[in-house]
């Protein structure tokens, strides 16, 4: 092999020594390269000196391993490049974008290599061989790397996650809780403009969900996505998230795009408040998303996955006394009221009945029955009742809501 000794390892150490005399030079290409196209790696000069020192100590860790002919089972990751890790986790960067860097740099090393070979006397044969040794070395290193990465990226995510999370969820249950407290002196405590509007949304996954924080996360960067604003979240409990949309004006629409973004999401539900203003409007806007929850869990196959206050409000509205509920519906509707499948199927011809104006041919469209069906049924239903329907319709129309979505708080033991 002419001009390099040792054969195929003799030329790769070589290569190895002349791109360690470039290291400083060969470091800040690449990390100029990482800023230019991966945004994530736009840091503050504090955290860009780390990002400069990891990037550094890979390219060392490589040169030396083939420099030195180090097995690959010594390699471990470099110490800076763990704490940029840790780091990039901290501040909820994506992995994925720290993973490209490395791939990207990979690549860079390999054609600094390459043009190290061929300022070498090399036969062709050589070359490549020498190039597919080089090539094979940083591809496993890489690898090897990136794997103890992912595990510190993910343990730290988790461990900031714990840590961040406890003390912003204790911030904000006292701007909720708090009655006393000013909007400007909440707006100190959390950061978050207060004079502004504000939409709440609760998220939550049910109970055969393997990794509901996982889910959970996803869906705050689909908010951010979806509303164009970076949601206030916390962690209500280890099923559940309450989320803020807020800004100068009201967020646009959130229902339709919250349905898309669950529609891979199976596990998940969602409720939404109605937007408030100010911060009257952040606690209300939450209290309306909790009440309509209560109205999803208490008849879960009577709802969507994803239902606003408004479309549930009058159910909501009687959620907080479930007891005095369920006696006073009894009162209103009599036997009618009763836990069976004839009773509900009466109720609900009923309260189509009354919602099409007393119309006996609208409610039959609707229910796709015939009219003299409809009109039987109605009759029955006052029958069962023991009075005609429209002695008191607003009572009788809020009696049968109640049992249509509130169906878990009429007939608990169903």
């Amino acid at each position: 092999m002419g001009g390099v000794a040792g054969g195929v390892d003799g030329v790769v150490a070589e290569v190895a020594r002349r791109l360690d005399a470039e290291l400083p030079v060969l470091t800040v290409e690449l990390t100029d390269f990482f800023v230019e196209v991966i945004p994530e790696f736009r840091h503050d000069d504090t955290v860009r000196r780390l990002m400069i020192a990891s990037t550094s100590s890979n390219l060392v860790a490589i040169v030396d391993m083939l420099v030195h002919a180090i097995p690959l089972d010594r390699i471990t990751v470099p110490g800076a490049a763990a704490e940029y890790a840790r780091r990039f986790a901290q501040h909820d960067l994506s992995l994925e974008g720290l993973l490209r860097a490395y791939r990207l740099g990979e690549h860079r090393f390999v054609q600094w290599a390459l043009r190290c070979l061929g300022e070498l006397d090399l036969s062709t044969p050589d070359a490549l061989a020498a190039a597919a040794e080089i090539a094979a070395h940083a591809s496993r290193y890489i690898d090897q790397v990136i794997e103890g990465l992912i595990d510190i990226y993910e343990s730290e995510r988790r461990s900031w996650d714990s840590r961040t999370g406890a003390a912003r969820a204790a911030q904000l249950r006292i701007v909720l809780e708090n009655e006393g407290l000013t909007g400007r002196a909440a707006q100190d405590l959390i950061g978050l403009p207060m004079e502004g509007r504000h939409q709440a949304v609760v998220v939550w996954a049910g109970l055969d969900t393997a990794e509901p924080g996982r889910d959970l996360q996803a869906v705050s960067r689909l908010l951010q996505e979806s509303s164009g604003r970076a949601p206030t979240t916390m962690l209500a409990d280890d099923r559940t998230m309450w989320a803020w949309i807020s800004g100068p004006a009201a967020p646009a629409p959130l229902l339709e795009s919250l349905r898309e973004l669950l529609e891979l999401r199976p596990a998940l539900r969602a409720t939404l408040g109605a937007p408030g203003r100010g911060l009257p409007g952040f606690r209300a806007t939450l209290r309306e998303a909790l009440r309509a929850r209560t109205v999803v869990e208490a008849a879960p196959d009577v709802h969507p996955r994803v239902v606003a206050f408004d479309d549930v409000a009058v159910a909501a509205l009687l959620t907080d006394q479930p007891a005095d509920l369920r006696a006073w519906v009894e009162r209103v509707l009599g036997d009618l009221a009763a836990d069976d499948a004839g009773a509900a199927r009466l109720r609900e011809t009923v309260r189509v009945f009354l919602q099409s104006g007393g119309s006996f041919t609208e409610a039959a469209a609707q229910l796709h029955l015939h009219k003299n069906t409809v009109h039987y049924r109605v009759r029955k239903a006052e029958e069962i009742r023991g009075r005609p329907i429209g002695d008191d319709r607003l009572d009788v129309e809020v009696a049968l809501l109640a049992c249509a979505q509130l169906a878990g708080r009429i007939h608990p033991d169903a």
